[in-house]
């Protein structure tokens, strides 16, 4: 049977002719738009790939991985080595006097939902090749709502270590996706089936809404996939040229929480987000986030506007609100969409763009085992668990606490995984900005280029810097660091680990 057929496929083969499908779509676009040039290279390019992908899976018919647990593993890492390449392929050959490495950069900003692009010269890009973006952003999101399931869940990576309180790396009995190990390509096959028709239809709806709210049917379709990709792509880079407006960005704010925790997604959460929705400590955490640097970032623009004599003015002073509000919710959730209301916030009050706070943002990110990048709000929930204990045993040393065993767990076993990601994350932090310093880039515009790359952000360069930073002027091997960068920060330091260990290698 064919279902029988596709479970023992390769994964990275399945991933290569998906690809190739995907290919049509922009080809499609583009023929209806007359634009002939991109439908060819699109159509060419799938053709190529999908012909290779046959000869392949026929050669492939009897390969069975020796290690199944390291193959999962190596499987991820191979799909965001192999799949930019071939992304880039039509890419590189319907966009006028580019090099391959700037297509092949691109694509893996967009494959990891990081959404840097090279390409910001207004008009260089044509709508099909924007939709492009668009559509390798969303399947990389996709791909990693997959891969959080079905390979690093059970492998107590991603931040469910956090839950379990098990070494990452090692499989447990404590999670229920699994009840056998299995090839990764049945995972994927599994999961896919499950997780696919609510992404695709989450989109679908979004989309529809957009179009609704009064935006073009391709604009909305492009924001549509970056809301729920996290990527950030749209046609401009922002939200200022919505024709939808406010309402638009309610919108989009409004499917943006869907990053904030696992809990929204059907049949596929974990043990430690059920029950509640008000008890659910990364919602919760968020909202307490996002509140705070809300006020504080108005009480800081509205002293701005005191000194300039602008506090009368109540409707930039609500536009102020809404855009700093819409921030903090885009950057919690490392999408980096930036609010048509940002600039209005700025001009009431005078003052520049806070860029730490938005980097601040992104470095928590969003929900485990989301499309969202970061340290993951768990993890954080976690450390401050842990903290607020150890405060109330300096006051009563002989206390005892409560709220059952899952909550000790997140706040002991839990909280010391939390640390040590927390660490590997601070130490690729230096590492990266260290190695960009290299490359004449000073420390800031470094440390900017590091945590867009780290926190799958890649609006960062654009907005948390005193300058904003184009990533088409930075040397060929930057360029390559951060590509490499951005897989790391969308894997997590912890999976890369579990790979190279050497206890990881044995059959």
């Amino acid at each position: 049977m064919l279902r029988d057929r596709l479970l023992t496929t390769p994964l990275l083969l399945t991933l290569a002719g998906l690809a190739g499908v995907a290919m049509l779509l922009p080809a499609l676009h583009a023929n209806l738009t007359n634009n002939h040039p991109v439908a060819r290279a699109f159509f060419y390019a799938a053709l190529l790939v999908l012909i290779l992908v046959g000869m392949v899976w026929i050669a492939t018919a009897n390969w069975r991985p020796g290690n199944v647990a390291r193959s999962q593993l190596a499987s991820l890492v191979g799909a965001y080595a192999l799949m930019p390449v071939i992304f880039a392929l039509p890419f590189a050959q319907a966009v006028p006097d580019t090099s391959f490495h700037n297509a092949w950069f691109e694509m893996v900003s967009c494959f990891t939902t990081t959404g840097a692009t090279v390409y910001d010269a207004p008009g260089r890009l044509t709508p099909s090749l924007h939709l492009w973006r668009a559509t390798v952003g969303w399947l990389g999101g996709l791909f990693i709502l997959v891969a959080a399931t079905a390979v690093l869940a059970p492998m107590n990576l991603g931040g469910v270590e956090v839950m379990t309180g098990s070494a990452p790396g090692r499989e447990t009995d404590g999670l229920t996706q699994i009840s056998r190990v299995a090839d990764p390509a049945e995972r994927f096959l599994s999961f896919s089936l499950l997780l696919f028709p609510i992404y695709a239809g989450l989109t679908l709806i979004l989309w529809i809404l957009l179009m609704i709210a009064g935006e073009v049917n391709i604009v909305a379709l492009i924001h549509a996939m970056g809301t729920l990709s996290t990527s950030g792509i749209g046609m401009q880079g922002d939200l200022r040229g919505l024709t939808s407006g406010l309402w638009g960005e309610m919108l989009i704010a409004l499917f943006l929480v869907l990053a904030l925790t696992r809990r929204f997604y059907p049949a596929t959460q974990f043990a430690a987000v059920q029950g509640a929705v008000s008890r659910d400590p990364e919602l919760r955490l968020a909202l307490i986030i996002i509140l705070g640097t809300t006020l504080i970032l108005f009480l800081r623009h509205f002293l701005g506007a005191v000194s300039v004599d602008a506090t009368k003015d109540l409707a930039s002073a609500l536009r102020a609100l809404w855009g700093i509000a819409f921030m903090a919710i885009s950057f919690l959730t490392t999408t980096g969409y930036e609010s048509g209301e940002w600039a209005a916030a700025r001009n009431w009050s005078g003052l520049g763009s806070p860029g730490l706070v938005l980097m601040g943002l992104a470095i928590i990110g969003g929900g485990v085992a989301t499309t969202a990048g970061g340290v993951k709000l768990l993890r954080v929930y976690a450390l401050f668990r842990h903290g607020e204990r150890e405060l109330e045993r300096l006051i009563h040393p002989s206390s005892i606490g409560g709220q059952g065993q899952q909550a000790r767990r997140l706040r002991r076993e839990g909280a010391y995984f939390a640390w040590l990601f927390f660490m590997l994350f601070a130490l690729s932090i230096a590492v990266s900005t260290a190695f960009l310093g290299l490359f004449q880039i000073e420390f800031e515009p470094a440390l900017v280029l590091t945590l867009s790359a780290l926190t799958t952000t890649g609006q960062l360069a654009d907005l948390a810097g005193s300058v904003a930073i184009p990533y088409d002027t930075l040397d060929p091997v930057a360029k390559s660091f951060l590509a490499v960068v951005m897989v790391v920060g969308r894997l997590e330091t912890l999976a890369i680990l579990a790979i190279l260990t050497p206890s990881g290698w044995q059959r």
